[in-house]
């Protein structure tokens, strides 16, 4: 019995934190680790389902680069990066989206279906979800060199979000599971950064939170401790003096560009088991909190 009364116990003191999120929307970044482990996978589809029985509205957006590098190794056709972008042209578009739509997208919303959920995949063509154009890319060069022009192909940044479609899924008791694929209104198709999607959601939909699930435990210190919570002045200033390094840089800028349409963004290791609800439902949270200033 006191084991029962624990249980209630945990139960009760979530009730705070789920009238907070009450009929709120939380855009998720589904990635890393957590795609590949099943035990995470298993954690992760639950995890969404209780928030969405909860009355709390997730939206996912999932990445899918190593799957895209294994299937365009499959087919020998080869990868150029520049900048840490993968040169997109349109035999490597035909792959990226039927990796991220046709299997990756899928995959994850049979997983969410199979374990009681009510989720709905779709990519930025559905509805002109995800209106996308070209990503500029430049090099800058030295004191007497113009700056190098870099042709990305098909790799494109999101112009506009169609949230007519994403809410409409949402009053139906949908949980919507989104590709990072956009395109233009020339009907071009492009491969947009996943973070960056779903920066770009979290904002247009002014969502409560911003989770991106990584592989690390959100953004150390000189010293390599971990910054719990920081402002957007701070976060621009571990940008500039070395602090974020490589892969978080860009993670740091999406939550930077979402702020301050939504209120919160959290750069959390989804390596934990149930990181998201440990985040969202209890005191001390884990991961890196960035907010406005």
């Amino acid at each position: 019995m006191k084991r029962y009364q624990l249980q209630a116990h945990s139960i009760i003191e979530t009730l705070p934190y789920i009238r907070e999120f009450y009929q709120q929307t939380v855009v998720i970044k589904y990635g890393g680790n957590a795609m590949i482990d099943e035990k995470l996978k298993t954690a992760f589809a639950r995890s969404v389902i209780l928030l969405k029985f909860i009355g709390v509205n997730p939206v996912i957006v999932h990445g899918g680069g190593p799957q895209i590098g294994e299937m365009l190794e499959a087919l020998k056709i080869p990868t150029v990066f520049r900048q840490g972008y993968r040169v997109t042209d349109d035999a490597t578009m035909d792959v990226v989206e039927m990796v991220l739509v046709g299997k990756v997208n899928k995959q994850i919303v049979n997983l969410i279906n199979m374990h009681g959920g009510k989720a709905v995949g779709l990519s930025g063509k559905d509805g002109m979800l995800i209106k996308a154009e070209p990503k500029e890319l430049a090099i800058e060069g030295d004191d007497q060199s113009a700056p190098e022009i870099i042709d990305l192909g098909k790799v494109g940044e999101v112009a506009d979000v169609n949230v007519e479609v994403i809410r409409s899924m949402e009053q139906s008791g949908f949980i919507p599971v989104i590709a990072p694929v956009g395109v233009d209104d020339e009907g071009n198709t492009y491969n947009i950064n996943a973070d960056s999607v779903a920066g770009a959601v979290a904002a247009a939909l002014k969502a409560k939170r911003l989770h991106l699930l990584t592989d690390v435990p959100g953004l150390l210190d000189q010293s390599g401790e971990l910054i719990t919570s920081m402002t957007r002045t701070e976060a621009f200033r571990a940008m500039e003096d070395g602090t974020a390094t490589g892969g978080m840089i860009p993670k740091l800028k999406c939550c930077l560009e979402a702020l301050p349409d939504v209120e919160k963004t959290h750069i959390i290791d989804g390596r934990v088991e149930n990181c998201v609800l440990l985040e969202m439902f209890t005191q001390s949270g884990i991961g890196t909190e960035i907010t406005s200033d």
